[in-house]
């Protein structure tokens, strides 16, 4: 009878070993069940940061994707499989090289974020983030760690670059383009960085004080559409603090706003850097902790033990993880290739460019050249050219186009003498290894002098000048006011000789702004014949910037955010960290500084052209501004109540010589008596096809009230004011060729969560 009994518990534990389960769609609550409080923690911690040495990176947290800033941790016993994370905004960054092959592993270099804005094309950011995502699917990871969305809240901060705009409704509906874009390829996208995430500055620790208007109305309104249109798989929560609490331990921003508001499904993930609150960040709804190590494993396991974290917590925040799981490309078995179509993709990149470039100024139609010119090139960006920024939002890309590549390759001529002044002097500066500049710079080096009689020169003996202004920024660091914003005196002298030696000659002078982020124009943009702004236009860029000199594109960026005519015109500039040197301040402080420990956001809601429009000040280039090479009528606007909303429509007719593309901007007037509000707010927008002279086209949108409501703090709900509204079709903020009304005939009210209430912040009134 014993051996009896002992067959037949030797038999129900290989029954036992039979019957574990491996992860399925179909079986997470099995899984999850199944899984040891040691998993579970596991599963919510990432597999930690990896080493790079010589471009090459190793370690476990990367795997066979070398690179990626990281990954989520596998448990073979159920069958979940690592996943792969990696950077970034302007294209997939991960290891150009790996050991043990002579392949290289380069990426495209898209147009930086505030490039792709410039479009005012969904459509066309579709395309781009498509073939991007195409980059993701092939090189085998899950996530790419993108889009930014955070609001331009001041030109100086270090990531504006990476963002889209100043205007929440802009920023917003290019995330959702990118985010379906990067998606419809079956790999997932982590909107970033959740939120208030508007310096460089201190950003572990900085901690941003604003009202709960301004933060519903700007800085998550963004991220609401985004995720509400597109569905990102993953949310990725900020460095600072918000309000007294890092955002990603606040259950108001990662439950109430997000889930609860919002109904957002996917996982939540840190920012690349541990904090010692695991526990609270799990509480709260942060499901993956990055980039990951055993200390907070062990918090997990410790909490849930004493019961300071609870099992329904836990348990929420680990099936949220294998519902991501199972989504992944790696989970799904995809047997990646490692070889996109990278030339096809450096055309939609080139193409990109050219939809991005905003012609700021065009003096008596000095542009286009008729592409045979002679020119003469200055400029250290002329061959330092930036495509992207610094950081995670850099791309190890194969090359880039220059613009000395560029105008040659749109068959100008260009005077010799100047190509080989800027390479002598590159050459010279990295044979002494000493990089110049470490504030302002065009890639790595310095602006440099160019003798007064040199210009004179040759200025006799070419056709026409362009002069290329070059900034770069990045990550960890926001840019200064004084030889970053401003022009430094090099450039300042540069600019003006070039000016007047060409103008004595009859001749013309071009500025191309190969910058990341607003400069001050104001004072010198008269002294050029035609500025051009293509931003960081990704590795095709200076390819589209010559063909646009060129006349083979006609211009149709406009600006997302207002270029001033003083730094200290936008209100934020009095709460922004600005001249802050750390070098000079002691890390070990203990009293907060302002601006870099707590920043007090009391311009509320007057952010970008709305404080502007709104006050009434003047500024050196509005929010929507750009030039064309032909002319533009809108007319026969119409607006009819529809459903608790209404739609407009307007027509659009080319009435100058070329084909071209408009943007039409669609900007609503709220009626007085309820809220104090902005004199008009961008609510819908698009662009038209390319139209021949004569043709017309007829653009339609839909508002509904929800997105004309504004945020009532006091009782804590969205409102839409009854009354007539102004419906402006514009070509920018200040430019509006036509109008209509439409009549809300009763208020409407939205409750929400009550998140981020009680803050006592003293906010600017107009």
């Amino acid at each position: 009878m014993k051996k009896i009994l002992l067959l037949l518990g030797a038999v129900t534990l290989t029954a036992t070993s039979l019957a574990q389960p491996k992860l399925t769609r179909d079986n997470i609550d099995e899984v999850l069940a199944a899984m040891t409080l040691e998993e579970k923690a596991t599963l919510l911690v990432g597999g930690a940061r990896a080493a790079t040495v010589n471009g090459v990176t190793s370690g476990q947290a990367m795997g066979p994707v070398q690179g990626a800033a990281g990954n989520t941790r596998a448990i073979p016993r159920l069958g979940i499989p690592v996943t792969y994370l990696a950077d970034g905004p302007a294209g997939l960054r991960i290891s150009p090289t790996r050991q043990g092959t002579d392949k290289t592993f380069y990426c495209t270099g898209f147009p930086v974020g505030t490039a792709l804005a410039s479009s005012w094309d969904v459509d066309l950011v579709t395309r781009v983030t498509t073939a991007m995502g195409n980059e993701v699917l092939e090189y085998g990871v899950d996530v790419l760690l993108a889009p930014g969305v955070n609001l331009h809240r001041n030109p100086l901060c270090g990531r504006n670059f990476e963002y889209f705009s100043e205007d929440p409704v802009l920023s917003g509906n290019m995330a959702a383009a990118y985010i379906q874009g990067v998606q419809s390829n079956g790999v997932g996208t982590s909107i970033k960085h959740y939120a208030t995430n508007n310096q460089e500055t201190n950003r572990n620790e900085d901690e941003t004080v604003a009202s709960a208007r301004a933060l519903r109305e700007l800085y998550l309104k963004n991220f609401e559409i985004a995720i509400t249109k597109a569905r990102p798989w993953t949310v990725m929560s900020s460095y600072n603090r918000l309000d007294g609490e890092y955002t990603q331990q606040s259950e108001d921003l990662l439950t109430k706003v997000l889930r609860d508001d919002w109904g957002f499904e996917g996982i939540v993930m840190t920012d690349w850097g541990s904090k010692a609150g695991t526990v609270k960040s799990a509480a709260a709804g942060n499901d993956l902790m990055e980039p990951g190590n055993q200390t907070e494993i062990d918090r997990i396991i410790a909490a849930v033990r004493d019961g300071s974290l609870s099992q329904d917590d836990l348990d929420r925040n680990v099936r949220n993880m294998l519902n991501y799981i199972v989504k992944t490309p790696t989970f799904r078995g995809y047997a990646y290739s490692n070889a996109p179509d990278l030339k096809a993709h450096a055309r939609v990149a080139r193409e990109a460019a050219g939809e991005s470039v905003v012609m700021l100024r065009n003096v008596q139609g000095t542009l286009p050249l008729q592409g045979t010119e002679q020119l003469a090139l200055y400029g250290i960006g002329s061959i330092d050219f930036v495509a992207g920024g610094t950081g995670s939002g850099n791309v190890n890309k194969a090359y880039v186009v220059n613009m000395v590549d560029g105008l040659e390759n749109a068959g100008f001529k260009l005077d010799p003498s100047l190509t080989e002044y800027y390479k002598a002097y590159m050459a010279y500066d990295l044979a002494q290894r000493r990089l110049s500049s470490p504030n302002v710079r065009s890639g790595k080096y310095a602006e440099i002098p160019v003798p007064k009689a040199a210009i004179e020169a040759q200025a006799a003996r070419n056709d026409a000048a362009v002069l290329v202004i070059g900034r770069n920024a990045g990550e960890g660091a926001d840019r200064r006011l004084v030889d970053d914003f401003e022009l430094t005196d090099t450039e300042r002298t540069l600019l003006t000789d070039i000016a007047n030696a060409y103008h004595r000659a009859g001749k013309k002078l071009i500025v191309v702004l190969n910058i990341g982020g607003v400069i001050e124009t104001s004072s010198w943009k008269h002294l050029a014949d035609a500025v051009l702004l293509p931003w960081s236009p990704g590795q095709e860029g200076a390819n589209a910037v010559a063909d646009i000199i060129a006349g083979r594109i006609n211009p149709s960026g406009r600006l997302p955010m207002t270029f001033p005519e003083n730094y200290f015109d936008h209100p934020s500039s009095l709460n922004f960290p600005y001249d802050y040197n750390r070098n000079a301040v002691s890390q070990n402080r203990r009293t907060p500084l302002k601006d870099v420990d707590v920043t007090r956001y009391e311009e509320g809601i007057w952010v970008g052209y709305r404080f502007f429009g709104t006050a009434g000040r003047s500024v050196s280039y509005p929010f929507g501004f750009g030039l064309s090479y032909t002319d533009f009528n809108f007319s026969r606007p119409v607006v009819k109540a529809s459903g608790d909303g209404f739609t407009a429509s307007v027509t659009v007719t080319n009435t100058g010589k070329v084909a071209g593309k408009e943007v039409v901007q669609l900007y609503v007037g709220a009626p007085a008596g309820g809220l104090v509000k902005p004199v008009r707010e961008l609510k819908a927008f698009g662009k038209t096809r390319l139209l021949q002279p004569g043709e017309s086209q007829t653009l339609s949108f839909r508002v509904s009230a929800y997105e004309l409501a504004s945020f009532n703090e006091a009782l804590n709900r969205w409102e839409a004011a009854a009354g007539t509204y102004s419906v402006q079709f514009g070509q920018n903020a200040e430019c509006i060729p036509a109008s209509a009304t439409f009549k809300l005939a009763k208020a409407q009210a939205w409750p929400v969560s009550d998140a981020f209430l009680g803050v006592e912040i003293s906010e600017l009134k107009l």
